[in-house]
């Protein structure tokens, strides 16, 4: 064999190695979804181009959501325990964090036998995290790796939360009263609870901060609330604090989240199987997309690409490219999928 043959062939198995090597335990160029399966009590680290698992995690009975820290370093996720809303159960009382560099839990929070469900990070770097039995959303310092304060609800079931751009005001949906607590975070108190309907789920927010949504579970309707400008002061602001209309609907809805563009909002009905694209600009239902079984929770990736939805009972993770209008390949996974949550691109490697 001439020494130029032999170049070219070790040269070829070289090339070979770094294309397919490198990426075997890595995470994608373009970033890595988190995603929690509350059956198996897991949070799994998902390739989304390559529809594989690369890193798989235990955490504790029974985690539903996911948070990533702002540095990208840290997964949060509240252990919630193995109730639904309202129903008899166990009462979770901690938050796992995981090292996403060394795929592992790192350590334990506790927050109380409150039920902790969502966590979102403010503005200013602390863990808001819906405290269910508490009525509460309880703060924690992820530094400190405690609890600092709270801030009441004034309500139950407090279980979706979702934080305003500003980062000075809280809003969570409380699930059977069916109403949404409106909260001001610098000062930590409630502002007031604004009534929707009986019972509600889950809650989103335009990007703007401008509006809320959230999904009677009554009826096949979705609630759309006007926030007031937060310079006005006394009762005519909190009186402004109301469902503004309502958007018919095919199908009860679940969960929603807006594209980063504030043009859609994404609505998911967990009874009929459908992803609604509705056009904020009219309110009008754009597109309408089948599911696989139980879609739960939605995630659109931050460059407004890409939606993926957790569909629970179908174990799999729906997938919409948002440029062109079209279904993917959904990612094969097992029941139980659930929370959702994106680590930017290269973290982890």
């Amino acid at each position: 064999m001439s020494s130029s043959l032999l170049l070219a062939i070790l040269f070829s198995l070289l090339l070979f190695t770094l294309q397919t090597g490198s990426s075997a335990g890595s995470p994608s160029e373009k970033g890595t979804l988190v995603v929690v399966n509350q059956v198996e009590h897991k949070v799994l680290l998902v390739e989304p181009d390559l529809h594989r698992t690369f890193a798989s995690m235990a955490v504790g009975v029974n985690g539903h959501e996911a948070s990533v820290s702002p540095d990208a370093r840290f997964i949060y996720v509240p252990i919630y325990g193995n109730s639904g809303v309202g129903k008899p159960g166990t009462d979770g009382d901690t938050i796992d964090v995981i090292d996403i560099s060394k795929r592992l839990v790192s350590g334990s929070i506790s927050v109380g036998p409150v039920r902790p469900h969502r966590a979102e990070f403010g503005t200013d770097g602390l863990l808001y995290v819906t405290a269910e039995l508490g009525n509460a959303v309880k703060i924690v310092d992820p530094a400190a790796q405690k609890v600092t304060g709270e801030i009441p609800t004034g309500e139950p079931q407090s279980h979706m939360l979702v934080i305003s751009p500003d980062g000075r005001r809280a809003y969570t949906a409380n699930v059977g009263p069916g109403n949404i607590s409106v909260l001001d975070i610098p000062a930590r108190r409630l502002v007031t609870v604004i009534p929707v309907a009986k019972p509600i789920q889950r809650i989103s927010m335009s990007p703007d901060g401008s509006r809320l949504f959230t999904h009677d579970q009554g009826a096949p309707r979705l609630a759309v609330i006007d926030l007031p400008d937060r310079k006005s002061t006394g009762s005519a602001a909190t009186e402004s604090y109301k469902v503004s209309r309502w958007i018919d609907l095919p199908a009860v809805a679940y969960a929603s989240a807006p594209t980063p563009d504030g043009k859609y909002l994404l609505v998911a009905s967990m009874a009929k199987h459908l992803l609604l694209a509705i056009d904020l600009a009219s309110l009008k239902i754009a597109n309408t997309f089948d599911l696989p079984e139980s879609p739960s929770e939605i995630l659109v990736t931050p460059d407004g690409a890409t939606a993926f939805v957790s569909c629970v009972s179908a174990g799999k993770i729906a997938v919409l490219d948002l440029r062109a209008w079209q279904l993917q390949e959904p990612i094969v996974l097992t029941p139980g999928v659930d929370g959702l949550a994106w680590v930017p691109v290269n973290t982890g490697k």
